[in-house]
């Protein structure tokens, strides 16, 4: 299954893309042999300041047709890194070839898109920057693989 990290936002050099990469490349490489990966992020800007609804119609463009889709807001669902491991596995094994997990600006996801998402997490009742709710969920996804390949260390 593909996963695709759908975001507003630009990320650019620093620590934060380094961690980014670095979880998504350990994702992949732990995902293989689960039928999970390859991770790809994909990046929207809206130039013109339209606000949420014209991101949400770049995110549209950025999610992969017949993709589930997930989003990351407040709102969502909180839940245990092997629940969402669970989760993961799951929609595998239901047959989805994609995951779009969608990350919106500094104001949010757009309520028409957020209706249409099959699933929204939430990593926490706090609200994160969008930024760093890349890393959070590439480290998570990596936990995810790690938790599914048995690994000891990542499971309670």
């Amino acid at each position: 299954m593909r996963v695709h990290i759908c975001a507003v936002g630009r990320l650019r050099a620093g620590p934060e893309r380094s961690l980014l990469d670095d979880y998504l490349t350990r994702f992949d490489r732990t995902g293989r042999a689960l039928s999970l990966g390859p991770a790809a992020v994909n990046e929207v800007e809206d130039k013109k300041g339209g606000g949420m609804s014209a991101e949400a119609a770049l995110l549209e463009r950025a999610i992969p047709g017949g993709a589930l889709i997930c989003t990351l807001d407040e709102r969502g669902k909180v839940m245990s890194s092997p629940d969402f491991a669970d989760l993961l596995a799951g929609w595998r094994d239901a047959g989805r070839s994609d995951v779009a997990f969608v990350i919106g600006g500094a104001d949010g996801i757009d309520p028409a898109l957020r209706a249409r998402a099959d699933a929204s997490l939430s990593f926490g009742k706090m609200v994160w920057p969008h930024m760093l709710v890349r890393v959070m969920l590439s480290e998570q996804l990596y936990r995810a693989a790690s938790i599914l390949a048995g690994s000891p260390y990542h499971r309670a």
